[in-house]
């Protein structure tokens, strides 16, 4: 069974259902296993628990937001 795991900030539930449905049909055409053998798991990360350039992405998140 293919497992297609995600880690992302936080999502809407909208996106989450569009992401998984995406990721599945696009899996199922590229290796022509059928759709329903698929697993897709997504984990949410806070933004204060990862970062980018010495900066969590919660900080550049505000920073962006203030210009």
């Amino acid at each position: 069974m293919p497992y297609i795991s995600i880690e992302s900030g936080q999502l809407t539930n909208e996106q989450k259902t569009h992401l998984i449905g995406r990721l599945t049909t696009t899996a199922s055409e590229i290796t022509h296993i059928s759709v329903q053998f698929f697993t897709v798991i997504i984990k949410e990360l806070p933004d204060e628990n990862f970062g980018i350039g010495g900066k969590s992405i919660g900080e550049i998140k505000r920073n962006y937001k203030g210009k």
